[in-house]
């Protein structure tokens, strides 16, 4: 993000009302390769890809907000990597990370990873410390730490169906796999700041919650969000979950949440209520059905109805429900756009 776009987040984020409002997407591998005409590998192995595609994004709409901009990730690898997942790689399919765990016994023998010597991690920061020049003369800055959450890297390591049902049927040794991976991620978090001093946001990423219910939700997300969002000290502390968003909703100004991308399956008005008007939404039209696979029209139609759901405009930036998803053109951005400035 450009210093003028930061500037307008954190005014956003404190309440200042803007008309039209913004408009922001997340955007990462699966979006961009397509996008910019790359193969998925090659966005993942080219430094020079990855960053021309990420250049050629915030200049081709320079009037929205890219989040977290120039992220340096390889998927859903990143984080498992650490904790020594087999990384499955293909031309033009996403990656995928091998189980570790593979009975409840072995939680007590997971190390704790290094982020500065573990996985891919270390390849996370040395992108961005040769592309810190070219960013930088762009106008741009790295504004943001980034991490998958704690039950979205447990569900890497155990599977996601094992890791649910251990969390009713092995509450303790649950409690140690989510205690070991949210010391790391706030070591990764931390990792991050001291390399880049124009940091001043955190992104966590963990759609798990969504398949809470509230006692869980409690136990077994809460706690671990609350520390990790308190790594350092932050002007921004997003939080994205584009699955069931009901449950986390009500804790998130708790948790020191001031920003959040949910599923498109909750209006604008509904998390407005549910957050109590104290966190600033991102969303929301369906990002694939519509954003990707809709006309224009249906696009700009879908952006006047989840304008109309909302009447306090306070603490809003439009954008789809979750991530920018494979395979939206240019065109139905540029009709997103359109339909936001024109009310």
């Amino acid at each position: 993000m450009t210093n003028k776009q930061w500037q307008q987040l954190l005014a956003v984020i404190g309440g200042e009302v803007f008309d039209p409002p913004p408009t922001g997407f997340i955007i990462d591998s699966p979006w961009l390769p397509g996008w910019a005409g790359l193969s998925i590998m090659d966005y993942y192995a080219s430094e020079r890809s990855w960053l021309d595609a990420n250049l050629h994004a915030v200049r081709s709409f320079p009037d929205t907000w890219f989040l977290p901009g120039f992220w340096s990730e390889f998927g859903m690898c990143t984080e498992p990597s650490a904790f020594g997942a087999r990384c499955r790689w293909s031309e033009n399919d996403f990656p995928h990370a091998d189980k570790v765990i593979g009975r409840i016994e072995d939680i007590a023998d997971l190390p704790k990873p290094d982020p500065a010597t573990d996985g891919l991690l270390p390849f996370v920061l040395k992108r961005l410390e040769h592309a810190a020049d070219r960013i930088a003369g762009a106008g741009h800055a790295i504004r943001f730490a980034v991490a998958r959450g704690p039950l979205n890297i447990a569900s890497f390591l155990m599977g996601a169906t094992e890791f649910l049902m251990a969390i009713r049927t092995d509450p303790q040794p649950i409690a140690r796999l989510l205690e070991t991976i949210t010391e790391f991620t706030v070591d990764w978090l931390r990792l991050q700041k001291t390399r880049f001093d124009s940091i001043d946001g955190i992104l966590i990423l963990d759609d798990i919650v969504g398949f809470l219910g509230e006692e869980d939700f409690e136990a077994s997300a809460k706690p671990y969000l609350a520390r990790i969002f308190k790594a350092f000290e932050a002007s921004v502390r997003f939080f994205h979950n584009d699955a069931g968003g009901l449950v986390c909703a009500p804790h998130l100004a708790g948790l020191g949440v001031n920003l959040f991308n949910f599923s498109h399956n909750h209006s604008l008005g509904q998390m407005k209520e549910l957050t109590g008007g104290e966190v600033t939404l991102l969303g929301n039209i369906p990002p694939r059905d519509v954003l990707a696979s809709g006309t224009p029209q249906q696009v700009r139609e879908a952006v006047g109805a989840a304008l109309g759901s909302v009447k306090d405009r306070r603490r809003l930036i439009v954008s789809c429900g979750g991530g920018m998803p494979p395979g939206v053109p240019t065109e139905n951005i540029e009709a997103f756009l359109q339909a936001v400035e024109a009310g």
